[in-house]
């Protein structure tokens, strides 16, 4: 026993503390230590002792500006230091208080009342903003069209201050180089655009912060309804040259809905932080990265319910992307990480990894999903302490037997779940298939609560499977090496009998479930 506490003890060790500043503020945040399944985390900054929580992040207020700190944060268990080493400390220095441009002020003179069209005022502000400046919407409803970012810049929302993308297509024009479900295509622009789509290029736009206490919203589901009529149109003859081939989409709207605008969608991006507003009713996707790096998520809120592929926040080939402390109601999947569709996600070849997700919550919605579209790859996914249990799919891993790529080192723990899906799908199965299926592998699952019943579009509770396991039926395609450990398995609820299902799969290892 004791040599087992001294391992754990030096395992739980901090590596490395980020931090997100504001002129008087930080956000500090950290991975999981291994081995730290129930601690909590004191933060101090010199003699002083800043915070106590269990969480893996923390945020700490009224700081003066320009100013450097030296942060300590050391985790503890039961008044005992998990780690025989010193804390972790994380040197921080708060920015200059950045100049305002109020939008409603000259030579903007934006409206605010949400019947006038804003977009001419804003999109000006948006220009003149410079490294030192801030685009600034007092509360006000703020109607607009298209908008375009740039690089070193800052949108900042006050309480109650609402940027409203109106529900008409034309609006959303001229129309930009995008990815949707894993294939490149012209689509209509995003309520927010940032970057520029380019999968062999470098990064187009960059160190932008989205902020504040207000919330960015579009057009919803009648937008959505309005482009795919419009795009139909559009597409009849090409529509009916398909034939039964059509049948292999998801649905009848699947190709004319792929043009649909994101609420926010960045390409081409890196070190891009969005904090605290709330997200509502893209027309698609919520927040789309595609080909970008060190984008930063947290403290805000996700609201698509009713809006069909209604995606709350969804890496795309891109890379260190965190989310923390965020909530979720969406028309689909809460997070989805992605990274191409086959033959041309195959072709481009840019994975999805470093991924890290923790302390967030569905509400409503399908939960956490990596796939369908992952031809590219996905490797190295840390989610923990996060609750999925109100939701649909729980935590979901999933491929065609056409789609190629991989998807492994997907590490979760700590976490509440409807159920865990990890298997191929017969559905969103268009495109030319690559020579050999995916390969699903080396994926753990640890301390987890799964309830064996999922959360309907009837906000019903609904029995389900609570691990389904199933790889490709071709000789080294099975899904493989596997471990699940320290699991619970039922719902307090409903006692009843609880199933796993396993089909084509090699080495799964199940240690210390426990059925409730």
């Amino acid at each position: 026993m004791k040599q087992t506490d001294t391992v754990r003890r030096e395992a739980a060790r901090i590596e490395k503390i980020y931090s997100v500043t504001t002129e008087d503020s930080v956000t500090l945040y950290w991975e999981k230590p291994e081995g730290a399944a129930d601690c909590e985390y004191r933060i101090s900054c010199g003699e002083e002792q800043k915070g106590i929580t269990d969480k893996t992040h923390i945020t700490i207020d009224g700081l003066e500006t320009e100013t450097e700190y030296i942060f300590q944060v050391e985790a503890v268990d039961k008044g005992e230091k998990l780690s025989s080493l010193l804390p972790q400390s994380c040197r921080v220095r708060t920015g200059k208080k950045k100049e305002r441009l109020d939008v409603t002020k000259p030579p903007y003179n934006a409206v605010g009342n949400g019947a006038v069209m804003d977009t001419r005022a804003l999109q000006q502000a948006i220009d003149d903003c410079g490294e030192g400046q801030a685009v600034y919407l007092p509360a006000g409803v703020y109607l607009t069209g298209a908008l375009r970012l740039h690089s070193d810049m800052e949108l900042y929302l006050e309480e109650n201050a609402v940027l409203q993308g109106t529900d008409r297509v034309e609006d959303y024009l001229p129309r930009i180089w995008s990815r949707f479900e894993g294939t490149e295509l012209e689509c209509y622009s995003s309520l927010l655009n940032l970057g520029e789509l380019d999968h062999d290029g470098g990064y187009r736009c960059q160190n932008v912060v989205i902020r504040g206490k207000g919330t960015i919203a579009s057009g919803g589901r009648i937008l959505a309804e309005r482009v795919i009529a419009s795009e139909r149109e559009r597409l009849k003859d090409y529509l009916a040259s398909l034939g039964e081939k059509i049948k292999e989409c998801e649905k009848p709207e699947t190709i004319p809905g792929r043009v649909r605008p994101r609420l926010i969608n960045m390409s081409n991006c890196r070190n891009v932080v969005l904090s605290g507003v709330t997200l509502k009713n893209g027309a698609s996707w919520n927040v789309h990265m595609i080909y970008s790096d060190s984008i930063v998520t947290h403290d805000c809120s996700f609201y698509s319910e009713g809006v069909w592929n209604g995606d709350g926040w969804d890496p795309d080939s891109s890379s260190n992307c965190t989310i923390f402390n965020c909530i979720f109601y969406t028309g689909d999947d809460s997070i989805a990480i992605k990274s191409g569709k086959n033959p041309e996600g195959n072709q481009i070849g840019r994975p999805s990894e470093h991924i890290r997700i923790f302390d967030c919550r569905c509400a409503f919605g399908h939960g956490i999903t990596i796939g369908s579209e992952m031809s590219g790859g996905v490797d190295d996914v840390r989610i923990w302490d996060c609750d999925m249990s109100h939701s649909m799919c729980g935590i979901e891993i999933k491929g065609t037997k056409k789609r190629g790529g991989y998807v492994r080192n997907v590490h979760v723990e700590d976490c509440a779940a409807a159920r865990i899906l990890f298997h191929s799908v017969g559905y969103n199965d268009d495109g030319i298939g690559h020579p050999v299926p995916p390969v699903f592998e080396n994926c753990s699952f640890e301390r987890l609560r799964i309830l064996g019943e999922y959360y309907g579009d009837g906000r019903e509770w609904i029995p389900c499977e609570a691990i389904e396991l199933c790889g490709f039926d071709v000789p080294g395609h099975e899904l493989k090496n596997i471990v699940f450990r320290d699991i619970r398995i039922g719902s307090e609820r409903e006692s009843r009998k609880q199933t796993l299902s396993l089909q084509c799969c090699e080495n799964i290892t199940f240690e210390r479930l426990q059925c409730i």
